[in-house]
């Protein structure tokens, strides 16, 4: 069965509709969890069934879209706030808590349906790699400021990617159970990061073959 969304919207109004299916579809699952369906998804958009399959094939779908939304709201948060922090630089405690209130900001509201997103949706090759990339950026910013503070022992890539993955499962499978806050993030990444130890070199670039 395919899982991909059957059309993209292009005219307005059926962007609109997306719009309000996708809405419907965060509200339910997010009180119903797996086991919303269509119907109760169509009924709570207040519309026909016959729509809903017009854009989704099933429930699956909707989630992946839901899914993908999600990474690429994140991805403009949180590069607002990496350009700020390389212009700004800040000290290394200050700039990691600034990424992770906006970690946490984007999971605070509806934490049910984080934790469904984060285990049944993204898993077509496009979604994965979209994905990867997605924490390939994000771990690229933290190394960074690792770099730059003297954080990170000797290698700040490697600790970077602790951090990165420490923390989304802390999110997704600690806090959508209770409440997400940047306190709770922080505290966990300065339990995991070295203490400063002086500047660190700068990554090396690949070399041209």
């Amino acid at each position: 069965m395919d899982d991909r969304p059957r059309k993209s919207p292009r005219q307005q109004r059926s962007r609109e509709t997306v719009d309000t299916l996708l809405e419907a579809a965060a509200q339910v699952f997010s009180r119903e969890g797996v086991s919303a369906t269509t119907n109760r998804i169509a009924e709570r958009a207040g519309m026909s069934i016959g729509t809903l399959y017009q854009y989704f094939p099933n429930k699956t779908a909707m989630l992946r879209a839901l899914a993908e939304r999600h990474v690429i709201d994140a991805g403009q948060r949180l590069g607002e706030v990496f350009a700020r922090l390389r212009a700004d630089e800040p000290p290394f405690d200050e700039s990691m808590h600034a990424i992770l209130a906006v970690v946490a900001d984007l999971h605070r509201d509806r934490p049910a349906l984080h934790a469904l997103l984060h285990r049944v949706a993204l898993r077509l090759p496009e979604e994965l790699a979209m994905m990867q990339a997605f924490e390939d950026h994000l771990v690229g910013e933290i190394e960074y400021h690792l770099r730059r503070c003297g954080r990170g022992g000797s290698d700040p890539l490697l600790m970077a990617r602790t951090v990165v993955h420490a923390v989304d499962a802390q999110v997704h499978r600690v806090l959508t159970r209770h409440s997400v806050r940047a306190e709770e993030l922080t505290a966990l990444a300065k339990a995991l990061i070295p203490a400063e130890s002086g500047p660190v070199p700068p990554a090396a670039s690949p070399r041209a073959e």
